[in-house]
């Protein structure tokens, strides 16, 4: 589509993983493709324990973008599960294994299962910043206030 990048996988396991489904957009307006877990038997996620579910995939981004990924709302709302690193980063430069480091939030244990959507990836521009070190900065309105200071 136009202007739209092109993100290329590669499947590290074809043979192991062909059942896995690519990362896909879920409805016709979905700004995040679901990605799932590449795991060959369950993994049981504690309350409070951190896992890093493999999903079988590397990735070329093209140079001025990124993928963003981020919880799904459904295992955040009904089960607690979320992404320790939210948004975590892939760099355009990255190839190796994409990772989804989950954290259990919830009050049980919860299972992750072979082919499950774990998280969703946005594509997303970005820009490198030119870096200038200055003897003051510009005063505003709202200057120095920080935490809380427009009120709770």
């Amino acid at each position: 589509m136009g202007n739209n990048p092109t993100i290329r996988f590669l499947r590290l396991k074809p043979e192991r993983d062909e059942d896995i489904p690519l990362p896909r957009y879920m409805t016709p307006l979905s700004a995040g493709m679901d990605i799932c877990a590449s795991i060959e038997k369950n993994l049981d996620v504690e309350h409070g324990n951190i896992e890093l579910i493999p999903t079988g995939l590397a990735v070329a981004i093209p140079p001025g973008f990124e993928i963003e990924i981020r919880p799904r709302s459904g295992l955040a709302a009904k089960h607690g599960i979320s992404i320790i690193n939210s948004p975590g980063t892939i760099d355009a430069d990255y190839r190796g294994e994409i990772m989804i480091a989950v954290i259990n939030l919830g009050k049980k244990t919860y299972t992750f299962r072979r082919g499950d959507r774990i998280a969703q990836m946005l594509v997303k521009k970005v820009y490198q910043a030119n870096v200038e070190l200055v003897e003051e900065l510009d005063d505003t309105r709202r200057s120095k206030g920080g935490f809380g200071h427009t009120g709770l």
